[in-house]
């Protein structure tokens, strides 16, 4: 292939100044013109960090990439861009997702490169990742991270993030030692990856293979199988076929696929954080999604996939069971087959020949886990904009359920008080947190799991219906309401809300609602004080300025709008 047509050809061809510059250059990176001129340049996007142990192999995965690029003709230039260390990353990484958006948009459309590789795995990555990327519209596929080995204990099997707060619960109830507690530490993550539950993580990287964004499986593969090493050579080989073939990411992100993913999400008893990041990523698309298409398709899907914390198994027994492409032989009849993946086919020939292993993992469509989602969309006076709850994941005597709340205002307070032997709380207490959404938490972090005070768990309860603006790690569990929009930094309802007040749950009615008078909480709302900006400066204030609220998928609204982005002038 000549390099007309390349678009990274502005840059390098021609006998202007320019392109003498710029191939003067590269040869100061040592590459001679043959290495480049006329050739795919791809761009290796790699959110590997030495503080991100989901991505811990990701340096040894950019080769292996890179190996497949040089294979197919093309020219390989690694690029590290930001990494979100789920675990490290304070008060948020959720409040940096826009950013590593931002900054892969703006690599790939500044820098002569014809099409790229997204690297991560680690929840905000994938869709910050695939964010940018829809933005730029140039050539791509997503190499996943994939998860980590099961963790082990005592002759048993350890879940990240679902065990740590299972056994957190144990210990504060007396029931295990502190030995106990420094095992479980030892035993829990005991390999490079991502959460092995079914996690946000492992959710969003689902969504990106149902999409089409990924090779057909890539999804599942444990980290360190060799399997992951052939198919990140594979990737790199492809996405130069993808240039040539001109097979961008706008042909493949189509409303169809979204859709699929949708149901791919519902079928896994995925993490509720995907409704936030596919709705962002599909405002990118200019794909218009919305809460209640989630909560429509709810309906119909069921959950097939047994893996904590909906289920009993672990993602390495998902993969060895028949992994993703297993789980989408089980729904094809409800998906669209014919749309174009980044394999240059359609979804449904990638699908061929997948098969289910273990049918107690993967379970078939008449004997699911639950005959809905397992995630519902509620509304009502106090989520006008709506609310979500993972019920599948929460003891079912809570599904319908009022009870007088017991309201924290902000993570600080909760923290302060939750304990507080004096506590009016009780196992029918409905547990508030207000001030952690995007505004006010600063960037809506994982607080929703509310800790079940430890007086009750001495009591033997393990579950209260808990209802915040905040989100939840997808790998927690419980009668959790989250993403209550609008949140109440902004003046939404649950701001109101006052120690002693009747909150009522729903599931099946879809509802969740305050006891309270229209005219009393008109009353209250005129008594509300605003609170002043969560920062004054720099990147904060430009989140705190631009950021839209859960239902709308926590974008900044001027990337998610319309609009022209001129090429930038290479010459």
């Amino acid at each position: 292939m000549t390099g007309k047509g390349l678009r990274s050809a502005a840059w390098f061809e021609g006998e202007g100044l320019r392109a003498f510059s710029h191939n003067a250059r590269m040869r100061q990176l040592g590459l001679n013109p043959a290495e480049h001129l006329g050739k795919p340049v791809i761009a290796i996007l790699n959110t590997w960090s030495g503080i991100n142990p989901c991505h811990m192999h990701l340096r040894e995965r950019a080769g292996q990439v890179e190996r497949g690029v040089w294979a197919a003709g093309g020219h390989p230039l690694e690029f590290p861009v930001a990494t979100l260390s789920e675990t490290f990353q304070k008060p948020t990484p959720m409040l940096y997702r826009n950013l590593l958006s931002m900054e892969t948009e703006e690599l790939l459309r500044s820098y002569p490169v014809d099409g790229c590789v997204l690297m991560g795995g680690c929840d905000k990555t994938t869709p910050a990742l695939l964010m940018g990327a829809a933005s730029a519209g140039l050539p791509t596929i997503f190499v996943p991270a994939g998860p980590m080995l099961r963790g082990h204990w005592r002759g048993g099997k350890l879940a990240s993030g679902t065990d740590m707060w299972r056994y957190w619960d144990e210990k504060r109830a007396g029931t295990i030692s502190d030995a106990d507690w420094a095992e479980i530490q030892s035993g829990l993550a005991r390999s490079p990856g991502t959460c092995m539950t079914m996690g946000t993580a492992s959710t969003m990287t689902a969504a990106a293979e149902a999409l089409g964004l990924t090779l057909p499986g890539a999804s599942s593969i444990p980290a360190v199988d060799s399997a992951h090493h052939r198919m990140a050579a594979a990737a790199g080989t492809r996405i130069v076929e993808m240039v040539r073939e001109g097979l961008a990411i706008g042909d493949v992100l189509s409303a169809e696929a979204y859709e699929d993913a949708i149901r791919t999400v519902l079928a896994l008893g995925g993490s509720t954080n995907s409704y936030i990041h596919l709705i962002a990523m599909a405002g990118r698309s200019r794909i218009p999604l919305a809460l209640d298409d989630f909560d429509r398709l709810s309906r119909e899907v069921p959950v097939l996939a047994s893996v904590q914390p909906a289920g009993e198994h672990l993602m390495e027994d998902f993969y060895y069971a028949g992994g993703l492409r297993g789980l989408l032989s089980r729904l094809r009849g409800s998906l669209h087959l014919d749309r174009i993946t980044v394999t240059g086919r359609t979804f449904g020939e990638d699908l061929a020949g997948a098969e289910v292993h273990d049918p107690s993992v993967i379970r078939p469509v008449d004997d699911p886990i639950s005959a809905e989602g397992g995630l519902a969309v509620l509304r009502g006076n106090l989520a006008p904009g709506g609310a979500v709850i993972k019920y599948v994941a929460a003891d079912p005597s809570l599904w319908r359920h009022t009870g007088p709340a017991v309201v924290f205002h902000g993570y600080r307070d909760l923290q302060a008080r939750i304990n507080d032997p004096d506590l009016e709380v009780t196992r029918d207490s409905v547990i508030v947190l207000a001030g952690s959404g995007p505004k006010g938490g600063p960037g809506m972090p994982e607080h929703g799991m509310l800790p079940i005070p430890d007086k009750l768990l001495r009591e033997g309860v393990r579950d209260l219906v808990r209802v915040s603006d905040a989100r939840m790690s997808g790998t927690s569990y419980g009668a959790c309401v989250l993403h209550v929009a609008p949140e109440a930094h902004v003046g939404g309802p649950l701001a109101l809300v006052r120690d002693g007040d009747l909150v009522t749950l729903d599931v099946e009615a879809r509802v969740l609602r305050v006891e309270i008078s229209d005219e009393e909480m008109r009353r209250r709302r005129a008594a509300w004080t605003p609170p002043p900006p969560t920062f004054e400066r720099g990147y904060g204030a430009l989140y705190y300025e631009h950021i839209t609220q859960a239902d709308q998928g926590c974008d900044f609204e001027f990337l998610s709008r319309p609009g022209r982005d001129p090429e930038p002038d290479a010459h």
